[in-house]
């Protein structure tokens, strides 16, 4: 089979999962359980790697109950959906996020918490919301690059979200992400969604290359130690580089390789 004709393939079989997604949190969600709805997501985002022939290999401990902020580099759209794979959580995600097809509906309706990047107030909503969430002990998930990059580097953190942890006295978590061609372990920018990247296009790379690697390693916790937001923002950038360092073929604190069957 031809490269155009399995990614045409897979392509179809993507936007279909995607629709079953969007079908099952506007008819079936009202009727579930916090914790179905849980299972159901983790459940479809596996299923979503494995449709995309993605490996999913999981380093260190994944959070299993909250007050929480995990901060994780950004690389694609995929970012949250390999995470999700991992361990339950909501996600602060930028206001675009929300117009997206699809995806938009299905970040909406699992708890999203949109931000308008470029507005001082819109933030300052955010935080003090995210401050209430942390004190109901919920896992949150931030990108605090405040864009995704090509994953060849970690990009400056904007402090401004960690006033939400500082604010309800919980622990962050650095998480760092690497997407890598599964035969080499070379990096791969397949995934990326940057610069003039569409998200047709970045989920086309995606499909028409061979089969990658997404490798999740999680940190220890952190406090805050007295830390002001920048110190501690800065200190968790290196964390996060620190863990992208980490040898894939590392089994120290490995949960998951291969969390599906390859269909």
């Amino acid at each position: 089979m031809g490269v155009g004709v399995r990614a045409s393939w897979r392509f179809v079989c993507v936007l279909l999962h995607l629709v079953r997604g969007w079908w099952t949190v506007v008819w079936v969600f009202p009727r579930l359980s916090s914790l179905q709805k849980e299972q159901r997501i983790r459940t479809w985002a596996l299923a979503l790697l494995a449709k995309l022939d993605i490996k999913l290999v999981i380093l260190g401990k994944p959070p299993t109950r909250g007050p929480l902020l995990m901060v994780c580099n950004h690389i694609s759209w995929l970012d949250i959906y390999v995470i999700y794979a991992a361990c339950h959580c909501r996600f602060v995600a930028k206001a675009d996020v929300r117009r997206w097809p699809f995806i938009g509906k299905l970040a909406d309706a699992v708890g999203t918490l949109f931000i308008e990047r470029e507005s001082r107030r819109d933030t300052l909503r955010v935080v003090h919301h995210m401050a209430e969430r942390l004190r109901c002990a919920d896992v949150l998930a931030v990108f605090p690059e405040g864009t995704s990059s090509d994953g060849v580097r970690v990009l400056p953190f904007h402090a401004n979200l960690l006033q939400a942890a500082i604010a309800a006295n919980a622990p962050v978590q650095p998480v760092a992400l690497r997407y890598l061609d599964a035969a080499s372990a070379a990096h791969s920018v397949a995934p990326c969604y940057i610069n003039n990247d569409t998200l047709l296009g970045s989920l086309w790379r995606t499909l028409s290359v061979p089969r990658l690697c997404v490798t999740l390693t999680f940190g220890d916790l952190q406090s805050t130690q007295s830390r002001g937001r920048r110190a501690w923002s800065a200190d968790l950038r290196r964390a996060v580089e620190d863990l992208r360092a980490i040898p894939v073929n590392s089994t120290l604190g490995k949960r998951h390789v291969d969390c599906w069957h390859r269909r």
